[in-house]
């Protein structure tokens, strides 16, 4: 296959590696939810490539569909490549600090170096059957597309979808082309992704007739027999019935004997009909089209955001919601998780609020600082509702709760007994429990008192912390302690890994008593999967 090569590859190959974890941050007053909690619909404001390895320990390997918006890289949008990466050259990129723009040389080199951890941590944040779609333009769709390949494998490619973004063109200078689409490349993680066709309203179609076979309706099987259409073998006899004048049949003759032989014809008024079966029309689907043409348009979109905020809301570009919900229903089902690390005006979290019939949950992460006023605003709105919306939906609201976090500070393990940013309980608690067991944290199953922070395949795992240097200093794990947790072995004959500052234990009894020891913070990567 053939490779991408770009200035700064081999420094941001492997750098999502490298990205500290964080810690995420409540906050209560820009919330709607009673209580504020990591396993709610959720917004995120801060870097999405610290994001994303923050939700790492909760959501790796959980999110069914990702829906991504990127900068497209034309030139105009002033985005500024800010990674740390530990590169000269990229270091030397960073000195200016300016926005990428059109006088740019190294603009797509920039671009790749941004694109490429963020890809790779989305793909680790992915479900084995989940799907991601890219949405990019003629800047970087065929770089995009390399990239992709390369990530996520060239045999899990599904489709470059191609959405129709306005109705007429623009005018352009010279010799340029109005371009009226834009690109959503389509890729599973796996094998097992698959995409779920959208049949055309079946569920509000009735069957009003019944035979030993099931219910079923009557279709009409003629179509125009004129200019190109026009077939003399397409209009044999069928229960010794032709076609109407000026009409052929539209199926072939062999496939009609078929039919005939299955009783599937009635004659209704002298007009051949055929019996199409309920469940035929819930198992049995066209292929889904690439040409996405009526999923909205940039001016239905912000037609929408007007309707939200009452004005013309300064914001470029949005995506309508209903190219999000065909999205999203043509790749999860009613419980999944989807995320959107380029959230923008909160249309991906709108689409799953106006879900029908689904209680699909929503991750959003945004950096800019727009995040609370424009992309959780709307997300409020369309939840409480708009009193003087147009829209009847909005107007009325779709319900919901979210929860809003900040971006905390990385969690320096090497500096904790030091007393420097020292994380809360649970923080350190989702990050050592991850990094020791590579298995997804459950707040829900903390108990403080007891030092538990949750089960894998293999421990029960406690830790013994508390933000508090003299906490740190005197705490251990002694022989009283291991004498009262063998008073309550798991039943299982799982392990105990317990992770605390010091031991003062000999490893023979913590054989006996199936317990693990990790000292903080250095074993916790002897112990990492």
């Amino acid at each position: 296959m053939p490779q991408l090569q770009f200035k700064g590859k081999q420094f941001v190959q492997n750098h999502h590696l490298a990205v500290k974890y964080r810690e995420l941050i409540p906050q209560k007053d820009k919330s709607l939810t009673d209580k504020v909690s990591l396993h709610d619909n959720l917004i995120i404001h801060g870097d999405n490539l610290d994001a994303l390895k923050a939700l790492l320990p909760i959501y790796g390997g959980k999110v069914k569909c990702i829906y991504i918006d990127p900068p497209y890289n034309t030139g105009n949008e002033g985005w500024v490549y800010s990674d740390n990466v530990n590169s000269p050259m990229i270091q030397d990129w960073l000195k200016t600090n300016t926005p990428v723009d059109n006088e740019d040389l190294t603009r797509h080199d920039k671009w790749l170096c941004m694109m490429t951890p963020r890809l790779k941590l989305l793909r680790e944040l992915l479900r084995e059957d989940g799907v991601i779609f890219v949405s990019i333009d003629d800047n970087e769709q065929h770089h995009l597309r390399m990239l992709m390949d390369e990530i996520f494998g060239v045999e899990n490619f599904i489709a470059n979808f191609l959405w129709k973004k306005k109705s007429t063109s623009t005018n352009v200078k010279g010799s340029q082309v109005s371009s009226q689409v834009e690109y959503i490349l389509g890729y599973s993680k796996s094998a097992e992704g698959r995409i779920n066709p959208r049949t055309k309203l079946v569920t509000e179609r009735e069957y009003p007739y019944s035979d030993e076979d099931g219910n079923y309706r009557l279709t009409i099987i003629e179509k125009k027999h004129a200019g190109s259409y026009k077939r003399e073998s397409m209009r044999f006899p069928i229960l010794g019935v032709k076609p109407r004048e000026g009409k052929r049949w539209q199926i072939g003759e062999e496939k009609a004997r078929d039919l005939e032989s299955q009783n599937r014809f009635i004659i209704d008024n002298e007009v051949v009909k055929l019996k199409i079966y309920d469940f035929e029309d819930k198992d049995t689907f066209s292929a889904q089209p690439t040409l996405l043409e009526k999923c909205g348009s940039t001016d239905s979109a912000q037609r929408i955001l007007t309707d939200i905020f009452g004005e013309a809301e300064a914001f470029d570009n949005p995506k309508p919601v209903e190219l999000l919900l065909h999205l999203i229903l043509i790749a999860s089902d009613k419980d999944d998780i989807i995320l959107d690390s380029f959230a923008g005006s909160g249309t991906t979290a709108h689409a799953v609020l106006a879900q029908d019939g689904g209680n699909r949950k929503f991750i959003l992460v945004e950096m800019e600082d727009y995040a609370n006023k424009i992309t959780a605003e709307r997300v409020r709105r369309v939840i409480k509702g708009v009193p003087k919306a147009k829209n009847e939906n909005l107007k009325k609201g779709l319900g919901g709760t979210f929860s809003y976090f900040e971006l905390g500070k990385p969690i320096e393990m090497e500096s904790i007994l030091e007393g420097k940013n020292m994380p809360n309980y649970t923080n350190l608690a989702r990050y050592v429990f991850y990094t020791a067991t590579g298995e997804q944290f459950d707040e829900n199953k903390v108990n403080k008192k007891r030092n538990y922070i949750g089960e894998s395949c293999d421990y029960h795992v406690f830790l013994f912390y508390k933000p508090d240097v003299e906490y740190l200093k005197k705490t251990a794990l002694t022989l009283d302690i291991v004498n009262e947790m063998n008073k309550k072995r798991p039943k299982d004959g799982k392990r105990r890994l317990v992770f605390a500052p010091a031991k003062y234990v000999d490893e023979e009894t913590l054989r006996l008593a199936q317990i693990d020891f990790a000292q903080l913070p250095f074993e916790i990567y002897r112990l990492a999967k």
